[in-house]
Order: structure tokens, then sequence, then C-alpha cells
């Protein structure tokens, strides 16, 4: 019998009030809206069934929150390299404010005065994938922000860190990373589910 290829799950956390204004939240530690919290819930009847070999969370609440109302907070692991992008001077400012001093800014091409460098966001995401990609046996679940596992995305199908602003997510979202043949052929087998969500 052919063995069972591990499978990567990516969930994004909650709606947050900076999610709803489309304000760049990075280290900022802001809670989940009370929709935020009905979805994690959601999430977690998807998920049901599952097993998996290791749960990892970013520490910052917005995701651990998910992890927790997803029913997965007792076995998570807290990893701080999935923390989100650090915005530096953009932090809490949204595309069209940033725009309108800089009309063509884009941030996985220009990145964030006073914050990470999209270097070290895609060093981050590096590591990441280098651990996922060691593990072997059983699938792994984790709770991140949007930006970040979009680099995780393109980290994993070995494209350079700006194709990371092809892969969309919205709030709770459901995604699966994985193999096709072997081990050799990383794949993107789900992208972006949010069937599950409540608007």
């Amino acid at each position: 019998m052919a063995q069972t290829l591990p499978r990567i799950y990516l969930a994004r956390h909650g709606e947050t009030d900076w999610t709803i204004s489309g304000r760049h939240t990075g280290h900022t530690d802001i809670p989940l809206t009370k929709l935020g919290e009905h979805n994690a819930v959601l999430l977690g009847e998807r998920l049901k069934g599952l097993t998996f070999a290791a749960v990892y969370t970013s520490p910052l609440q917005r995701a651990s929150r998910t992890c927790e109302l997803a029913g997965f907070g007792a076995v998570a692991q807290k990893d701080p390299d999935l923390m989100e992008w650090h915005y530096g001077d953009y932090e809490g400012r949204t595309t069209g404010d940033i725009q309108k001093a800089r009309p063509d800014w884009n941030i996985f091409r220009d990145g964030c005065p006073g914050g990470e460098t999209i270097d070290e966001v895609a060093a981050r995401a590096h590591r990441v994938v280098i651990r996922l990609k060691a593990t072997n046996t059983g699938n792994t679940l984790l709770f991140s922000h949007g930006h970040f596992l979009r680099f995780v995305a393109a980290g994993w199908l070995g494209l350079p860190a700006i194709d990371a602003r092809f892969f969309l997510l919205r709030p709770t979202s459901l995604s699966i990373l994985g193999y096709e043949h072997d081990l050799s052929e990383p794949v993107i087998r789900l992208w972006n589910d949010d069937g599950h969500v409540e608007s």
C-alpha cells in the first residue's frame, strides 16, 4: 500500500475590527470580533474528525484564540515564526491611506519602512517551510495570519517571495498544502476555502 503523503492545513485567524476596516495588522495584538469568534468555532466543525501530528499557532491573540475556539488550544504549540509581518510605520494604516503619499506602493514589492523587510518575512516563512517538509509523517495544522501564510505558500512551491501577492486569504479561511506523487512534488491542494464561514 502506498504511503499517505502528509498535508499541511493553514488556518487564517478570524475577523477583527482591523480586518473589517482593511488596516494593516502586524504585531498589534487585537482580539477577534464576535463574528470572528463564531467563525472560529465553525472552522473547528470543519476540521472535526481530522487528526494532526502537530498543531502550531502564532502567539498573537487573534490567531491563538482562533486556534482555541476551533478546539486545538490544548495541543497547540506557540511559534513566534508564525507571527504576522511587522509593518513598522504602516501599522494600522490602510493601503488606500498609504497610497495617498505613495500612489504606486505595493507591499509585496516595496515593503514597510520601519518594519520587517520582505526578505526578513520570507526568511521566517522559509524556516517554517523547511520544518514542515522535514515532517514526513502525519498532518500539521497552522494558525497564522493573512500575509505571512501567503509567504508560506510561495515558499512551499519554491516561488520568489514577491509571488506571495498572488495568494489571497480571507479571515478564517482554510487552505491545504501537500504533494502530488511524492515528496519531491509540493502542490496546493486547497486554497482560501471559506465555505464554512458566516458573513
